[in-house]
């Protein structure tokens, strides 16, 4: 646009300011200016813009700049960064009128870059971070483990010691060649001379280049990133924004992690690389670098490192930016992951609006909370069963309580509890593992509630308390998980599953837990601040950010309701946000298979990306995305490997559908209590027990015994829930001031 505007301006040679011509969106990135008295007489007027990132996200003291202008080429372009010139370092591009250039010396805090030409200038104010970060993700958390020392490189080196208390260690590039007739990268031993069992690739733009894919590995925001991408050492030059890779093809991947168990107080010592379902979820991935394709990651976007949506959010935004600085702008950027990785992709798409053009999802489930949440819905209901009330209820009555699909499906969910709770020694039923360490965290550092009352906590809310906040009677994070109100077991009375008189006792006795997940006999009110603080910085996903405008492809990746907590329900909840957030969920195409085939998913999610990205049509970019759409990108299911039946796909375990035949689903304890299929109502509001809730009439016996379990009222599912908003787009736990959601510093 910038470009198509600054013709238009020398064709017309009218003294017109291009600060006014660009008035609207773009002016977060750019500052313009202009003067009728130029050198010559004529009107210039010139642009500044970052590249790199918005002025305001700025990290390790330089940015990617472009300079554009309509002043003849003969003038000179003088760049000054805090009054120093950087001009040497601006080049002009293959569009007349536009100069790029990394520029350097920034200080930590405000910056102001210069450019002038003649007596015209224009400036931009940029906020410059350190690279060990943070920006918005808060103070850094602590304790904090480094593990560069246990990287290891593509040549089987290590990254090598941390140098400093922020984990940081030097840059190190490696080069890796595929051999012939190999399916896995070797060393290249030398950069001067290409292995004679070098194979050669051929990229997605027919451009037959020789298999060495360089790999740069270094720190960022405390954690370690990776790029790589196809380049010849031996032929060419080092990489620079305005001379990238030759065999690059302008498209970035981002690499997501997976799990969450143990994501707390480590640096990483693994990208997290995983092949699932045909999908090879790897920075070093050869089908994707041979096709010409670049991918960047951090450790710390991997979930098993950092459960921290905000932090892995900051993590990727600032490699991205590191990325664009050292090979310049991508067409566009992409995620993809399973499990962890799908989360891992749509939460930071979400929170950064812009750090990707589309996510491909498998193995979805929408947050972590959603598997933390129903863990503890499902824990609850299994200690009642196993140990309030152990021969009150038959398997096929828990089963209907539960909503799983089987007894093993019901524990392996509920077992999910185990992410919030931080004692590691406790033991519950088979398979239940509380306050998961990463074994390199010291056990000395390590929560015990009777040793060691002040030591590190392993639960998914204390590794992001500087966005719950902090409880100064406890100094514990403030939790977000509530039960009050919920009707257990709900729509198994409704069904004639349970008698009233066991739908009541269940109510009565469930309880909650404590600020430890102890079991307690009282229900668990969550801290309404924390509650409106998950919204906001989307640790709970509702996709009204930067994930309402790209393209979403949902594929199944695990199909298994029988057990091992990958359940279809998480994928429909996923849905039920995005409609809720924008209306409709046209943005995402949903695939169901066991499995889907990889090639077709990732070739139509690819396609809907250019196509969108190619519309020069004045739309929002929501409209594009949904009007651009392929015609193979619809909802449907697939029977085998070639077969795919169009079809909307739905929730249920009937076989209504064909889909649903094939591959049925089920639900969860708090769906099956009245809650939505979106679970994303943390705290319900409260309304007064009515009896035509019930499908059988309850006695007046009952109803008093249902008002004493419930005296303040049960969940109106009707309304949202408590403090429930949407995601603040660019959300700050600090230091940034800008969009400051919250400051534990001062809570």
């Amino acid at each position: 646009m910038l470009i198509t505007l600054m013709r238009g301006i020398r064709r017309a040679s009218i003294p017109v300011c291009l600060g006014r011509v660009l008035a609207g969106g773009v002016a977060a990135f750019m500052i313009a200016g202009c003067n009728s008295g130029s050198d010559d007489g004529k009107p210039y007027a010139i642009a500044v813009t970052s590249l790199s990132s918005t002025p305001q996200y700025v990290s390790g003291g330089s940015a990617l700049i472009q300079i554009a202008t309509n002043a003849p080429a003969a003038q000179a372009v003088v760049v000054k960064v805090n009054g120093t010139d950087e001009s040497a370092a601006f080049k002009p591009t293959a569009v007349a009128g536009v100069y790029q250039g990394v520029a350097t010396g920034m200080a930590t805090g405000g910056n102001t870059i210069v450019a002038s030409i003649g007596t015209t200038s224009a400036s931009l104010n940029v906020t410059n971070y350190p690279i060990t970060g943070p920006i918005i993700s808060g103070p850094h958390l602590s304790p904090f483990l480094c593990q560069t020392q246990a990287f290891a490189l593509p040549d089987a080196s290590m990254l090598g010691t941390a140098t400093d208390a922020d984990c940081s260690a030097p840059t190190k590039v490696t080069y890796i060649y595929m051999p012939n007739g190999g399916s896995a990268f070797k060393p290249m031993p030398s950069t001067t001379a290409l292995p004679a069992d070098v194979s050669t690739t051929t990229t997605l733009s027919g451009a037959k280049v020789p298999f060495v894919v360089r790999v740069e590995t270094g720190t960022i925001d405390r954690g370690i990133y990776q790029n790589a991408v196809l380049h010849d050492p031996t032929t060419e030059a080092q990489p620079t924004p305005l001379a990238p890779p030759k065999a690059w093809n302008k498209r970035l991947i981002g690499i997501e992690g997976f799990g969450c168990p143990g994501g707390w107080y480590i640096q990483g010592g693994a990208i997290g690389n995983l092949a699932i379902a045909g999908f090879n979820l790897s920075d070093l991935d050869p089908t994707r670098l041979g096709e010409g394709y670049a991918t960047f990651s951090n450790t710390l976007q991997h979930a098993s490192n950092s459960c921290n949506a905000v932090l892995s959010a900051e993590a990727a935004m600032m490699s991205k930016e590191h990325f664009i600085k050292t090979f310049g702008v991508p067409d566009f950027s992409v995620s993809e992951g399973c499990s962890g990785g799908s989360y891992g992709s749509m939460q930071p798409a979400d929170i950064v609006p812009g750090l990707f053009d589309g996510v491909l999802v498998m193995c979805t489930f929408p947050d972590p909370l959603a598997i933390a949440f129903s863990g503890s819905d499902g824990h609850l209901l299994t200690h009642y069963f196993a140990v309030t009330n152990p021969t009150g209820f038959s398997t096929v009555q828990q089963v209907a309580v539960s909503g799983y699909k089987g007894l093993q499906a019901f524990y392996d969910a509920a077992n999910q509890a185990g992410r919030t709770d931080p004692i590691s020694s406790r033991v519950d039923i088979s398979g239940y593992v509380a306050g998961t360490w990463n074994t390199i965290v010291p056990v000395g550092l390590r929560y015990d509630p009777n040793s060691n009352p002040k030591g590190a906590r392993a639960d998914v809310y204390d590794w992001n308390r500087n966005v719950y906040g902090i409880d100064p009677n406890t100094g514990f994070a403030l939790r977000p998980f509530d039960n009050t109100g919920v009707q257990y077991g709900l729509a198994a009375l409704n069904e004639g599953s349970i008698t009233a008189d066991q739908f009541i006792d269940l109510n009565a006795k469930i309880g909650g837990y404590d600020a430890d997940d102890n079991y307690i006999s009282t229900r668990t009110s969550g801290d309404p601040g924390a509650i409106q603080r998950m919204y906001k910085s989307g640790l709970q996903l509702s996709g009204n950010g930067g994930l309402s405008s790209i393209p979403i492809m949902d594929v199944s990746g695990i199909y298994n309701d029988d057990g091992g907590y990958h359940y279809q329900w998480f994928h429909f909840a996923t849905r039920e946000r995005l409609k809720r957030a924008n209306g409709s969920a046209d943005n995402q195409v949903m695939w169901r298979g066991n499995p889907v085939p990889a090639t077709n998913a990732w070739a139509t999610f690819i396609q809907w990306v250019v196509a969108y990205k190619a519309d020069t049509s004045t739309s929002s970019q929501r409209d594009k995305v949904i009007k651009d759409k392929p015609t193979q990108a619809v909802d449907g299911c697939w029977s085998d490997a070639t077969h795919f039946i169009t079809e909307t796909q739905t929730l249920s375990n009937q076989p209504n559908t064909t889909c649903n035949t094939l591959f049925p689903s089920w639900t969860s304890p708090r769906l099956r209590a009245g809650g939505p299929v979106s679970a994303d109502v943390a705290k319900c509001q409260l309304k007064a027990i009515d009896p035509h809730d019930y499908a059988a009439p309850l006695t007046s016996d009952q109803m008093t015994r249902l008002q004493a379990v419930f005296p303040s009222g049960v969940c109106d599912w009707t309304k949202t829930g408590v403090n429930q908003t949407g995601v603040v787009p660019m959300p700050s736990f600090g230091p940034s001031p800008v969009n400051l959601v919250f400051d534990v510093t001062k809570s």
